[in-house]
């Protein structure tokens, strides 16, 4: 299966592992899932840390590669779907990872269950 994850299950695979459900750790690290990172989801984090909303431990971008997730940057095609997309959720980073998951045809694991109201391709794991 081919997955997106979304920048709150990043954070908690690297420092809360135990706030993903145990579908949320099973999908992120089974050896047959592919599981893609967004440039979004790393764009959020920094602006995050910049004004102080988050603290990251050292090395935290080392840490990240680790994980060895494939990259998913953001195109102008995602950005085209940003046009389907009805407005049920306001936050600005989950509606590109939602359009970016309809555009690529990922499953979208998400942190946040309201994502599910997009669709079936949004598999909610919070712990």
């Amino acid at each position: 299966m081919k997955l997106l994850i979304d920048t709150q299950i990043l954070l908690w695979s690297l420092m809360e592992p135990k706030k993903l459900s145990s579908l949320g750790r099973e999908l992120v690290s089974a050896p047959e899932n592919t599981v893609f990172l967004s440039a979004v989801s790393m764009w959020e984090i920094r602006i995050k840390e910049g004004i102080g909303k988050i603290e990251l431990p050292v090395g935290f971008g080392d840490r990240v590669a680790e994980l060895g997730f494939e990259d998913l940057p953001l195109t102008t095609q995602h950005t085209e779907w940003l046009r389907e997309l009805p407005l049920l959720h306001r936050d600005p980073f989950d509606r590109i990872l939602v359009a970016q998951a309809k555009a690529e045809g990922l499953k979208l694991l998400s942190a946040d269950s309201r994502l599910a109201e997009y669709g079936e391709f949004v598999i909610p794991v919070r712990g």
